[in-house]
This record gives structure tokens, sequence and C-alpha cells, in this order.
């Protein structure tokens, strides 16, 4: 892996798009040009998820409403799990649910109790269009379901319900970056 290029290496940091924005209350298009731009984009996603100091991000959460995003998210046994996926599909979403702490790169410094499933499983395919199926468990899990959603035009807090998700919404509204 030595001469391995690090994801986000040559990316450049964009903007992230935050709560209201319209192009997150969208659902994302279909990618059908797997040339360099997605290529671009990927890296670009990479670097903007590490500045951030995030495990997952969105093609929409910078602005481009396109079926993709990348992870670099650990799983409850703490493996490491790397990778992006196009025009993801979530086929499986079952086992326990589990409420859990989730936060988003869209509501900066803002989490609540979030319920989802600890066993997931998207398909799509990778940057050069070969099909990829990705599995994941526990935090994993939650991270795949949670990306899902933005390319569905969705974020964590339409899955919440009454006070938790009044108290997000309350807690966003008073944010800097919330004005």
């Amino acid at each position: 892996m030595r001469n391995a290029s690090i994801p986000g290496a040559h990316g450049r940091v964009r903007p992230l798009t935050l709560l209201g924005d319209p192009v997150l209350h969208a659902p994302c298009e279909e990618v059908t040009d797997f040339g360099t731009e997605l290529g671009t984009l990927v890296e670009d996603l990479f670097a903007t998820m590490y500045a951030a100091q995030g495990v997952g991000l969105a093609a929409n959460q910078v602005g481009e409403s396109l079926r993709v995003f990348v992870y670099d998210c650990p799983d409850d046994e703490d493996v490491r799990h790397l990778g992006h996926v196009v025009n993801p599909r979530l086929v499986e979403a079952d086992g326990v649910v589990i409420r859990g702490p989730e936060g988003c790169l869209s509501l900066p410094r803002l989490e609540a109790g979030t319920e989802r499933y600890d066993h997931a499983v998207v398909e799509g395919f990778t940057m050069t269009g070969e099909p990829v199926t990705v599995h994941g468990t526990g935090f994993f899990a939650r991270c795949l379901q949670h990306e899902c959603d933005h390319l569905e035009g969705r974020v964590y807090v339409d899955h919440l319900t009454g006070w938790r998700r009044r108290r997000v919404l309350r807690q966003a509204a008073r944010a800097p970056w919330g004005r």
C-alpha cells in the first residue's frame, strides 16, 4: 500500500452546504459520465471530508447534485472502512434498530439520538464504473444509511420527531451558520 495515493491528497477543500440549502433537500441525479470530472469530485469530497473531520460526505454537501459519496469510517469493532460509491442503492437495512448520536457536516457541531439499523448493504459503482458492494455494521452501517439519505434529499433531522427534532432545529436556527 506504500505506493497507493492517499484519498483526497490531490483534491481541493470545497465549502460545505448547510441545512436549508435547497441542494440538500432534493434527490440527486444519477452519474452518467465516469470521466476525469468524476475523479476530481471524488478527490475533492475526500479532501473536504478530512478537512472537516468527518467520516462520510455526499456530493450535495459540496453543492453537487450527483449520486456520489465518500467514507472513511470505523465500525463498532474499530475496523476502518475507506472508499466511495457512485450511484449507490441501499439494498439492505436491517437488524436491530439502535438510537445513537448522529451528526452531520451540514449541521456543524450539532447531533441528536437518531434511530438506524445496525446492518446495511449498499450497491453501486466505483468512479471508474466497476460494480461495488459495501457491507456495514454498527457505526459504519449508520454512516452508509446517512450518506444514502443525503442523496435522496434527506438529512438526519428528517428522521427525528418530537422534542429531539425541535431541539436540533432550534439549535440550528441559533447557530452562527444558521442565520
